[in-house]
């Protein structure tokens, strides 16, 4: 507890920790508007959730390559600042300019936009924390920076989904907005120092230079961290798990929000709370393992949660559409959170040892695009079979949750005789 209150001693540490907090809580707003604006507009369309949250991934792929190598060309304070300026004013456009218009083509760019420049924003976040502790306090200040992102996440879900309920996606855009300028204040306030130098040949220079290299950078990156893990047994197989847990995740996605809003008849509110208590339960499931963890198998503990997170999956949608009572939802959100928040702990544990040193970063950088690529997927697949197909939302949930169950059952018999047969060469 001590070393926590030596680390708010640090001025500039302090006031980069309420940014990002002030930060994480505002994107948790946008989300939640973004969602009642599509509910607002096409009530019910899975399809046009899809479409727009699309926006919010697409930048993974194009920007996430390349934006780390030049974070650590720029001063990284001036880049958090004109981050979180430029995304200010690009969501006050929103309700100030675009919301009323027929066309949503100018609010996809906006948010295509505003997620490239949080491409910038995290890396430059993570970076200067080096700069601005010692050794000794590096890691306490990372668990707060973790924990406490983590936190506001959570209470961001539950303030933006009774903002959104009450004030409407406008109010959302507003608010949203107004925690990047608070944010952007707060890195500005830093005594750190900052050299804003805004030369016009120099950004145009700097951004020809970026599209330059996105497709090759891209492309490299994905080669090498390609080949590495399909030379990897191990890392080729957290690869598939991590590719099947996201692409189910997508396919939950925009269905969920949509069966959720029809279910208990709101648009933000109960989808805000059931947030909550699924972060809740990620972070309880996330320390348990922590704790307790260490003596069994991350393969084992993968499987495992694979068969009981896709069981509590279908009970969730089950119950929730015979009998749509909130306080009971809460339950089975935490409980869902609880079992599968354990699986990217152990996955990512995995890496860390299989992975050689030299590769690692490309591995990581590799696998978000694996990751966000299966998510993408998934989630048009099931806004097509719940909208052009017209499968119930619920029975599409179900679907994923047995798949689930099943793929970790299979994890689990291979895994126990691939056990059996190490034993059995050792003898």
């Amino acid at each position: 507890m001590q070393r926590i209150f030596d680390s708010f001693k640090n001025r500039d540490f302090f006031r980069l920790w309420l940014a990002q907090i002030v930060s994480q809580f505002g994107d948790r707003i946008n989300q939640m508007a973004l969602i009642g604006l599509i509910a607002s507009r096409t009530p019910g369309s899975a399809m046009e959730l899809a479409k727009l949250l699309s926006f919010t991934i697409v930048p993974v792929f194009i920007v996430g390559p390349v934006a780390g190598a030049y974070v650590d060309r720029w001063d990284r304070r001036q880049t958090l600042f004109l981050c979180d300026l430029i995304r200010g004013l690009l969501v006050l456009t929103i309700p100030f300019f675009f919301i009323d218009q027929r066309s949503i083509v100018p609010i996809y760019i906006i948010v295509f936009l505003v997620f490239c420049l949080s491409r910038f924003y995290v890396p430059a976040k993570m970076s200067i924390i080096p700069d601005l502790v010692d050794e000794k306090g590096l890691l306490i200040a990372n668990s707060l920076v973790s924990v406490t992102g983590m936190i506001a996440f959570v209470l961001g879900c539950a303030f933006g989904g009774l903002l959104v309920e009450k004030a409407g996606p406008r109010g959302g855009f507003i608010w949203d907005a107004v925690t990047f300028f608070i944010s952007g204040f707060l890195v500005f306030s830093m005594s750190h120092k900052m050299n804003i130098h805004l030369d016009k040949k120099e950004l145009l220079s700097a951004g020809k230079e970026i599209i330059d290299n996105i497709k090759k950078s891209l492309w490299d990156e994905i080669k090498e961290g390609f080949v590495y893990f399909f030379t990897h047994v191990e890392i080729r197989f957290i690869m598939a798990m991590l590719f099947t847990v996201f692409a189910a995740a997508g396919a939950v996605y925009v269905v969920i929000i949509v069966f959720i809003q029809q279910s208990f008849q709101s648009i933000t509110k109960d989808l805000g709370v059931l947030a909550v208590m699924l972060g809740a339960g990620l972070f309880v499931g996330s320390l348990l393992y922590g704790r307790f963890g260490q003596k069994v198998s991350q393969f084992l503990t993968i499987f495992v949660c694979l068969i009981f997170g896709g069981f509590a999956m279908a009970v969730f949608a089950l119950v929730v559409e015979k009998y749509p009572q909130i306080l009971t939802a809460c339950v089975l959100a935490f409980l869902l959170g609880l079992i599968i928040g354990p699986i990217f702990i152990a996955a990512n544990t995995v890496i860390h040892v299989v992975s050689h040193d030299k590769m690692r970063g490309r591995v990581f950088s590799s696998m978000e695009v694996v990751m966000h690529l299966g998510f993408m997927i998934a989630m048009f697949v099931s806004a097509m079979l719940s909208e052009k197909l017209h499968v119930p939302n619920g029975h599409i949930l179900i679907g994923v949750g047995c798949l689930f169950g099943v793929i970790g059952i299979f994890g689990l018999v291979k895994y126990r005789k691939n056990l059996l047969n190490s034993e059995v060469d050792t003898r």
